[in-house]
């Protein structure tokens, strides 16, 4: 929060997104920090230019600023990104929005949870959908005409625009109902909100009805769809 509102130089990185001062501090504070708690774990950072290529049963997977073209446009719409994952499942997902201090976290058979202003942790849950239609949770920063030939397949009774990590919060909490992404997204953007969502009672599918699993070659996803429950 030290970087947002005042006047931020982005870079391209390059596969041409945006890359930040912010970013750059965050991935080395929160590389740090996973270390000192258990240095045996393998952490797969999206500015971590160093990270192995080799395959882990378990392994952390940060994004520590998910949702940099928001926060360079001065966006209060970014969150930081911790997933951890075994045998390529998420298991452990923690995300924060720093504007809004506002926490999500999740662990296999503990549970989703939000708290906010730092307050006391509220128990979230995915909800079943309403019989008038589906409330749609979209990238605000990467409209696709693939996902709208989708929708157009359903019936869709409102869209909420979103960026960054928090689309899966969205379903997590029962806000909303689906999530299309057909679009290039990485491991980091999805673990940690994959985790909280499966712990709320959603899933998230690659587009044959797959779950969608990590630890794969590039760290790149394939697209998908979360749903609620």
């Amino acid at each position: 929060m030290e970087y947002f509102g005042s006047t931020i130089l982005a870079r391209k990185k390059d596969d041409h997104s945006p890359v930040t001062d912010a970013d750059i501090a965050a991935n080395q504070h929160i590389i740090n920090a996973l270390s000192a708690l258990d240095a045996s774990i393998p952490i797969i950072a999206e500015e971590d230019e160093n990270f192995s290529a080799t395959q882990h049963a378990l392994f952390w997977l940060v994004d520590p600023l998910d949702g940099t073209r928001s926060f360079v446009r001065g966006e209060a719409e970014f969150t930081v990104n911790i997933g951890l994952i075994e045998h390529g499942v998420p298991v452990l997902g923690v995300i924060y929005a720093p504007p809004q201090n506002l926490l999500y976290y999740g662990a296999k058979k503990l549970g989703a949870w939000r708290e906010k202003e730092k307050g006391k942790p509220e128990a979230i849950h995915a909800r079943i959908p309403a019989a008038d239609g589906l409330v749609v949770v979209r990238s605000r920063s990467h409209p696709s005409k693939i996902a709208e030939a989708f929708l157009n397949t359903l019936t869709i009774k409102e869209n909420i625009p979103s960026s960054s990590s928090m689309k899966l919060c969205l379903l997590a909490e029962g806000t909303a109902d689906i999530y299309p992404r057909f679009g290039r997204t990485m491991e980091w953007d999805t673990a940690a909100g994959h985790a909280i969502l499966s712990e709320a009672g959603g899933r998230v599918e690659t587009v044959d009805g797959k779950p969608l699993t990590y630890g794969k070659a590039g760290y790149e996803n394939p697209h998908f769809i979360a749903y609620g429950k």
